[in-house]
């Protein structure tokens, strides 16, 4: 299913929002744009010159019959036509390469306008995407930008203008009948083209939306490889991969079947045009009104007409295809994120920071409240941890500090400045955190830990990696830190994920930490020896802590019990303990002791 923000585009009008997005593109490429239009001429002129050049071949052999000629008058029309020809091509594949840096440097620059913006539409939007599906849009989209600058410049407006001067010449040297012909051959294949055309870009778009949900089923399933192995679920994602295939392979065939239909009456309209000029040129000829040169120039004239005429209603049934190619991609543009900087917002003004949340409320959505009223303060060098059950809020807090969301109330205070008023870039560069799922790039783990800070020294990163604990595990890998992990870390156990995060974070040197149960899969050994070294390092920063072991915070300079968004209890490890509510109950639940048992286990 398409993301909730994508509009119906089956009647929508591409066409100028693309040629405004593709001119600047153009614009500065002005001396390519210059050199590839005179090879065009070039090219053309070379076109018309041919069957001029048969045409007077023709008349000489047909002259010499009964008049000697000179053999260099053939043998310069021989060279002349040969020279025409190879000017042709010469000149169009001159042309070709130099529109194709055009092209390229086009390509690259949609490109990575397309991956900016989708790394800058909010959190919601990627929550709700096809990976798959998304990567075949921006695919399509770029090849069909490319397809569009190249045939639109050097084929609708080139053949247009050839077709205006072959109908010319056969008006004002061959009369009205054959320029007749011509036009209204013309005006009812395009206009036949163009019907046909549109009726059949809906199949088309019904193969790209199929093809999407092919291959986003298909990336979903291998990203998922393990899941599937646990579950033997081979054959069950093998069935939902073929029902996507089978609608592939029907939308394909419809396809087909349309472009049977538009290339059928194409191909009727020329060849009947064809046999009228033809018929009406050997009428002429055997009356003696045209030369046989004449008959060979107008036949020369038709095929030269047809070609371009036929590749015409090819370009501009690709050009429909490309427009449906890329109105995903343009839609994708268009999507708007939920969350933007401030007009005027200004950098963050961050060294050690607090961190205050003012009577902050949440909701995903109006049935679903997730926070009600939650305020603290962490002051500098705190280190504040929040636990509570699943489901209470707690990893929210975390989304709305990194302002993925914004507050439905309330304000989020660094060093007093609101962080809806600042950029949002300047705000995450503060803000160093490990995650609950750790997801790595398929790439060594030494360049996974350097992503933290990718302006890091070796060195630096070689620390991280010690403070981290991650000596013992790159000895023991098989190329040392130069390793690479595989795609999304899967060659790394989760707790060896842990670790590369924990590095990563500690690289990054941010002056506000949050851990999301940063240790959840560690054994209680390495846990304990992380523990001490963000300790050590959170020392000189502020820390914001989401713990489900709350053996992991019973050193935080403040507890926070969430329970159904609120905050119902605050207070160090002991005193939370002496109070025997809430914190008391989740603290013997896990360690499986009775409530009596306060006194004994209030010493962590």
């Amino acid at each position: 299913m398409r993301h909730a923000r994508y509009k119906d585009v089956e009647n929508s009008r591409l066409n100028w929002r693309l040629v405004s997005r593709i001119w600047p593109l153009l614009a500065e490429n002005r001396l390519r744009i210059f050199l590839a239009m005179v090879c065009l001429l070039l090219a053309k002129s070379a076109v018309i010159a041919i069957p001029f050049v048969l045409k007077n071949l023709v008349d000489t052999l047909e002259a010499a019959e009964s008049l000697p000629r000179e053999p260099a008058l053939l043998l310069g029309l021989v060279i002349a036509y040969g020279a025409a020809r190879f000017s042709n091509v010469f000149f169009g594949e001159l042309r070709d390469t130099i529109f194709g840096r055009v092209t390229e440097r086009a390509m690259r620059r949609i490109g990575l306008q397309v991956f900016r913006h989708v790394h800058n539409l909010d959190l919601d939007y990627h929550l709700n995407r096809r990976t798959g599906g998304l990567a075949r849009d921006i695919e399509r989209g770029t090849t069909g930008i490319s397809f569009l600058m190249r045939f639109f410049v050097f084929n609708i407006a080139p053949t247009l203008f050839e077709i205006a001067m072959v109908a010319g010449i056969l008006l004002f040297s061959y009369g009205p009948s054959f320029a007749s012909v011509v036009i209204a051959a013309v005006l009812l294949y395009g206009a036949f083209s163009f019907r046909a055309t549109e009726w059949r870009t809906r199949f088309v778009r019904e193969v790209n939306e199929a093809d999407s949900t092919s291959n986003t089923r298909a990336v979903d399933s291998l990203l998922n490889f393990e899941t599937v192995k646990y579950f033997t679920n081979e054959e069950f994602e093998a069935s939902r991969y073929d029902e996507s295939l089978a609608d592939w392979e029907q939308a394909r065939r419809n396809n087909r079947l349309s472009l049977f239909t538009l290339n059928g009456g194409q191909a009727l309209i020329i060849a009947v045009s064809q046999t009228l000029m033809i018929g009406l040129a050997a009428c002429q000829t055997q009356a003696g009104v045209l030369t046989l040169g004449d008959f060979v120039l107008i036949n020369q004239f038709m095929i030269q007409l047809f070609m371009p005429l036929g590749f015409l209603g090819f370009v501009y049934r690709e050009i429909k295809g490309s427009m449906a190619n890329i109105e995903n991609m343009f839609e994708l543009l268009a999507l708007k994120p939920a969350i933007v900087d401030a007009p005027g917002a200004q950098p963050l003004n961050c060294g050690p920071a607090t961190v205050e949340f003012r009577s902050v409320s949440f909701a995903y959505n109006n049935n679903r409240p997730i926070l009600d009223e939650v305020s603290f303060t962490i002051d500098l060098g705190q280190k504040l941890a929040i636990v509570g059950a699943s489901g209470a809020g707690k990893s929210t807090l975390v989304k709305l500090l990194f302002r993925f969301y914004d507050a439905t109330a309330g304000s989020i205070l660094i060093d007093n400045q609101d962080i809806a008023t600042v950029t949002q870039h300047s705000l995450r560069s503060v803000i160093g955190i490990v995650p609950q799922d750790t997801v790595l790039f398929n790439d060594s783990l030494f360049e996974n830990v350097r992503y933290g800070r990718p302006s890091a020294t070796d060195d630096e990163v070689e620390e991280a990696i010690r403070l981290a604990h991650l000596e013992g595990l790159v000895s023991q890998l098989p190329e040392g830190s130069a390793t690479l992990v595989g795609e999304r870390g899967l060659k790394l156990s989760g707790g060896e994920k842990q670790r590369v995060s924990i590095a990563r974070t500690i690289l990054k040197g941010a002056p506000i930490l949050v851990f999301d149960e940063a240790t959840s899969s560690l054994d209680s050994k390495t846990e304990q020896a992380i523990l001490r070294s963000l300790s050590d390092i959170a020392k000189e920063h502020t820390s914001m802590v989401i713990a489900h072991r709350l053996s992991t915070v019973v050193d935080a300079d403040q507890i926070l019990v969430l329970q159904g968004g609120r905050v119902v209890e605050a207070g160090t490890h002991l005193s939370l303990l002496d109070r025997g509510q809430a914190y008391a109950s989740l603290w013997h639940a896990q360690q499986n002791q009775p409530l009596s048992a306060v006194d004994d286990s209030a010493s962590p």
